[in-house]
């Protein structure tokens, strides 16, 4: 067949699902992570959350239609659809916004520009953060040299009769004490992005979002699904390499019942093949990971990406250097960053093959996170496993 100009171009399909498809597709198939894209995006509000064990899920609030319809959705509103990460073909449409292609099975661990190990120079962030405070060293220069007005993190809230708990909840960031005081990993889910709307409320415009690998696909689905104004603050996405979190119960059902470890006194925690947590009295404690497997947040059962593969920079501190980072540069905004970060001596940096076992690790944990994904949902996130291929529980 010849193509000629009066051929007719294929007109796009109109976007028209709702939380009717949202509900029935991801957030009762299991493939829904919590993440709250829906519930920022919603221009009604009637979706809620809650960060409670055994809950991080998004829910309609309304009663008109019930809990699996919205009768904004079916008056035509498609917001919570278009903001999901999980909700149909998420992942090409997110690597052509960011990349311009789509991953190959080449691309296990999504795709990147460069693999580097760095660490934070200033010696303060350094301890404070996690392995070697990069995010933290990012956040501050972001913030000082005018990318980003705030940054959407996750920090601790206080537990009753105590000077400090260790259940994570969303917060805002504006400068160096608000970043160091969110620094550290939790191992438990906090959707950072529920910070948004105290970010609007207090005027920011420029924000960066920290978050785990299925946060940070949010908004460049949003970008190419075209959501609106929700999408735009978000200028700087840092990922968190990530195999799984933790339901908050951890603490009180085994930390404290087992072993006698409150919450409200440890004061770090890691995880390098075993969980390791570090208390304020100085003792530190070693648990055995297979312990902690029943208190898998459901969320993570089914999710595909442990790179963080749509961030700008994905983060994790795998591998033998453990006070660097394993740095995964993704776009030409993250590069721009941490060139410029390693020119001004905030950070210090060296190859990523110095640890080439870093880097096997990042691809295997990468290949064992896809294939839990179903078989039976879009298929793109499987590319490059075997035939068959099941996870590794």
């Amino acid at each position: 067949m010849t193509v000629t100009e009066d051929a007719p171009t294929a007109a796009k399909e109109r976007w028209t699902f709702q939380w009717k498809e949202l509900y029935e597709e991801v957030i009762t198939s299991g493939l829904c992570t919590g993440c709250a894209g829906c519930v920022i995006s919603c221009p009604h509000d009637v979706i809620g959350y809650k960060h409670e064990p055994g809950q991080y899920k998004p829910f309609h609030l309304e009663e008109e239609l019930g809990l699996e319809n919205c009768i904004h959705g079916e008056k035509g509103c498609t917001s919570c659809t278009r903001a999901c990460p999980r909700f149909r073909h998420w992942e090409p449409e997110a690597d052509l916004h960011l990349h311009g292609r789509v991953r190959t099975e080449e691309d296990m661990s999504g795709i990147y520009k460069d693999v580097i190990l760095c660490r934070a120079s200033d010696d303060f962030v350094y301890e404070t953060g996690q392995d070697g405070g990069l995010v933290s060293a990012i956040l501050i220069w972001a913030l000082e040299h005018g990318y980003i007005d705030g940054a959407l993190v996750s920090g601790l809230e206080s537990s009753e009769g105590g000077d400090g708990g260790w259940k994570a909840k969303p917060m805002v960031a504006t400068n160096r004490e608000e970043v160091l005081a969110g620094a550290g990993s939790r191992y438990t889910y906090s959707a950072n992005t529920m910070a948004y709307d105290e970010a609007v409320e207090k005027g920011l415009k420029d924000l960066a979002l920290v978050g785990m690998s299925c946060q940070t696909s949010i908004a460049p689905v949003m970008w190419t699904r075209k959501i609106g104004k929700v999408s735009r603050p978000i200028k700087l996405n840092i990922g968190l390499l990530c195999s799984k979190s933790f339901d908050d119960s951890l603490f009180d059902e085994l930390f404290d019942v087992k072993y006698g470890l409150a919450k409200d006194q440890i004061k770090k925690m890691n995880i390098k093949g075993v969980f390791q947590i570090w208390m304020k009295d100085g003792s530190y404690h070693e648990i055995n990971l297979k312990e902690c497997h029943a208190w898998t947040r459901e969320g993570c059962n089914h999710c595909p990406d442990f790179a963080a593969e749509h961030a700008d920079i994905s983060t994790g501190g795998i591998g033998d250097a453990t006070d660097w980072t394993l740095t995964i540069v993704r776009t030409a905004l993250g590069r721009e960053i941490i060139m410029r970060m390693l020119a001004d001596g905030v950070i210090e940096g060296k190859p990523g093959d110095s640890d080439p076992g870093a880097i096997k690790l990042m691809h295997k944990l990468a290949e064992r996170s896809r294939a839990r994904w179903p078989t039976w949902a879009s298929p793109e996130a499987r590319v490059g496993l075997p035939e068959g291929a099941k996870a590794d529980h």
